[in-house]
């Protein structure tokens, strides 16, 4: 594969293959969709770009699945961010969002350039859940948040859950492409391969690949002037390396009216009486894009009615 001639692109994701070697892969590049998920919330930068790398890697692992459902990507610990959810569904929609404590973000801050996953979320769990939809049951994998960055609990996720020899990047970072800072996000994973009679040891092939893997710099994933074709060649011009078909990315909420007055009609209606606020209405702000619903009474007693 010879480096594109044609404009970068950005908002999609897409496996790629180690040419003649037991070896494949994912990218993904955003722009656009990083940048409104993030601009939705005033996170710190520090958390901003915890949620942009979990951003990243949903994209990356929910693109890989072969079923039409959701990947849902979350960290939980005891440290300053105490929650962080990225939701990627099939159709490349991508959503995400995190609760923290800014005093307590703001001092694990002191001292770092970008504190990581492990000093942001300190003692906890990394999980991943698939979600084949309302007839099947959910798949959730659990392993304990270990290693500083979000890619290095996603190598030890697939080492323990899946047995397979995993490497990940990712990066999130404000970029200016002329104009103002805009958030961009970007993500490789690359899995070995296992071998097999007809195989063999992939042992060598997979040493070989890391070591050029180990040169790529995070400040390339989020340059807008690097399409992800000129990136990967870069990196496995000496093997070869195929991408193939590009899923789009897209930040999209599910949230709607609809779904909110299903939610708050689950409530018992002497709970609901101290949720109104002082007009005499419901308001609701979705925790992902931050929409704020303003709901009537009147609406849930046509539904209930």
């Amino acid at each position: 594969m010879s480096p594109t001639p044609h404009p970068p692109s950005d908002d999609l994701v897409a496996p790629f293959q180690i040419e003649s070697e037991p070896v494949r892969g994912r990218i993904v590049r955003l722009g656009p969709a990083i940048d409104d998920i993030l601009n939705r919330h005033s996170y710190p930068d520090a958390v901003a770009n915890l949620v942009g790398e979990a951003c990243a890697l949903a994209a990356l692992v929910g693109a890989s699945l072969k079923f039409d459902g959701r990947l849902i990507l979350q960290a939980q610990g005891d440290g300053p961010v105490s929650f962080v959810v990225a939701d990627y569904d099939t159709a490349g929609d991508l959503r995400a969002y995190c609760r923290f404590n800014e005093d307590r973000v703001a001092e694990a801050s002191e001292g770092f350039s970008r504190p990581g996953a492990k000093t942001l979320l300190g003692e906890g769990v990394f999980i991943m859940t698939l979600d084949q939809g309302p007839d099947m049951e959910r798949y959730q994998g659990v392993t304990p948040i270990e290693g500083e960055t979000l890619a290095l609990c996603a190598e030890r996720y697939f080492a323990q859950s899946e047995q397979t020899p995993t490497r990940v990047m990712l990066a999130t970072a404000q970029v200016r492409d002329s104009g103002p800072d805009r958030w961009r996000a970007g993500g490789i994973i690359l899995q070995n391969i296992a071998g097999d009679a007809a195989r063999g040891s992939t042992d060598e092939a997979w040493n070989t690949v890391q070591a050029h893997f180990g040169t790529l710099g995070e400040d390339e994933l989020v340059d807008p002037t690097i399409s992800p074709a000129t990136l990967l060649f870069r990196l496995f011009h000496e093997e070869g390396v195929r991408l193939f078909k590009t899923t789009p990315v897209r930040s999209h909420c599910r949230c709607s009216r609809e779904k909110i007055i299903s939610v708050l009609g689950s409530f018992p209606s002497a709970e609901r009486g101290d949720m109104l606020d002082v007009e005499g209405n419901f308001e609701v702000t979705c925790e992902y894009c931050s929409r704020v619903y303003q709901i009537e009474p009147e609406a849930l007693d046509e539904r209930e009615g």
